[in-house]
């Protein structure tokens, strides 16, 4: 559930390293776009996970949360259109974004029945209960 973020000292950055290269390529030629995930953030209350996932400028009905067998899938999609015409209805500029992105998480200790989520201020937060713990039983099997 974690990710950890590359290190890189600075006088790495002279050496050629195609990785860095295409990933800023990538990130000039598409800008914001070019991130596939969003941040988030997981606190363990004792009893249940708090899930907290930064998705600004979506709306509420472009974000979709399923589960399926044992993992959950938040996904979020985005589209706008900017047109701006002079005064004959010539375009004086147009522009078209889209973007995708998607995570999945593994819920096998989590009620998944039982999740709750709230979107407020661009924060998606999924309160997730624990399943409870199954502690192993013993017993002594008299021999008759």
């Amino acid at each position: 559930m974690f990710e950890l973020t590359p290190y890189e000292r600075r006088h790495q950055r002279a050496l050629f390293n195609p990785f860095r290269d295409m990933e800023n390529f990538e990130k000039n030629f598409w800008g914001d776009m070019a991130a596939t995930d969003f941040k988030t953030d997981i606190k363990d209350n004792g009893k249940e996970y708090v899930l907290e996932a930064e998705l600004p400028g979506f709306k509420k009905e472009d974000i979709h949360v399923d589960i399926e067998d044992g993992y959950m899938t938040i996904s979020a999609e985005r589209s706008n259109e900017t047109e701006k015409k002079d005064d004959k209805g010539n375009f004086v500029r147009r522009e078209r974004s889209y973007g995708s992105f998607s995570r999945s998480f593994d819920v096998s200790s989590v009620k998944t029945e039982d999740i709750t989520g709230e979107y407020k201020d661009g924060v998606l937060t999924l309160t997730m209960p624990k399943k409870e713990e199954n502690v192993p039983t013993s017993r002594r099997i008299e021999i008759g």
